[in-house]
């Protein structure tokens, strides 16, 4: 079954790390009302959602998808390039080794999981402020004996690779190309981002449909043109933490394909 990971919010998130946004006051009770509103939009597409407590030191914490990477074979629980952030690998670890074998990141490797785009066996992995090659050196040697190849992708001005771009189905990716270097991904088809939503490129695909935060109309009206179920969400808060809709949520199958 398709399992979705999720963290309540942590009381600390207006300590969140911030990199290309100024810091906002985020209201509390209503980043908390967003996240209930994404885990039951993932509840209503049909899969099982697993809520970690929340982290009262951790603020990130509720950003599951950074301290790990799930595939089909194994987990792999990172070291992320935030050290503030390091400490919430290890409950994700413990949520998830009922379902895969774990595999770990090293010093002085650093990588986080927002930082990951998979399609198919190829796996992309963007060279950002958070992930370093040494990460990506040991986390390719981890996930190429068990069949996949993993690619660095040159990055600028954003967090991490899928603020730049996401897979939307099959070979097809959404982008913003003036943050990454399109050339790995080249064989698969690239849809722009709207013009005036440079971050819309973060969406989640799952359960037939595509998540994206309910800022980017334009972009998600351009993928309704092409055929998309879109869901808009109100991520707004979350937001003013760097937060997309993919970085709340690990998902994988349950049975052993993710």
């Amino acid at each position: 079954m398709l399992t979705a990971i999720t963290r309540a919010v942590s009381p600390a998130l207006n300590r969140c790390e911030l990199t290309f946004l100024e810091r906002q006051e985020i209201d509390l009770a209503k980043a908390i009302a967003q996240h209930s509103g994404y885990r039951d939009c993932l509840l209503e597409l049909g899969l099982a959602v697993l809520t970690l407590p929340a982290a009262p030191d951790l603020p990130d914490s509720v950003f599951v998808e950074d301290p790990a990477v799930v595939v089909d074979e194994a987990a792999v629980i990172l070291r992320m390039g935030a050290a503030s952030r390091r400490a919430e690998a290890e409950s994700l670890a413990c949520a998830l080794a009922p379902y895969r074998p774990l595999h770990r990141l090293r010093e002085p490797a650093t990588l986080e999981g927002g930082d990951v785009v998979r399609v198919g066996r190829r796996i992309f992995v963007g060279l950002s402020g958070r992930t370093n090659r040494a990460g990506i050196e040991q986390f390719a040697g981890i996930l190429e004996p068990l069949g996949y190849t993993v690619t660095a992708v040159e990055m600028r001005g954003c967090l991490h690779l899928k603020s730049a771009c996401c897979r939307l189905g099959g070979d097809l990716l959404l982008a913003n190309r003036e943050w990454v270097d399109e050339a790995p991904f080249a064989g698969l088809g690239i849809i722009d981002v709207a013009p005036g939503e440079p971050a819309a490129a973060d969406v989640l695909p799952v359960g037939g449909a595509v998540l994206i935060p309910a800022a980017f109309p334009a972009t998600a009206e351009r993928l309704e043109r092409l055929g998309h179920r879109v869901i808009p969400l109100d991520v707004s808060e979350l937001m003013k933490a760097e937060a997309g809709v993919t970085c709340m949520s690990v998902i994988f199958e349950a049975g052993g394909k993710a």
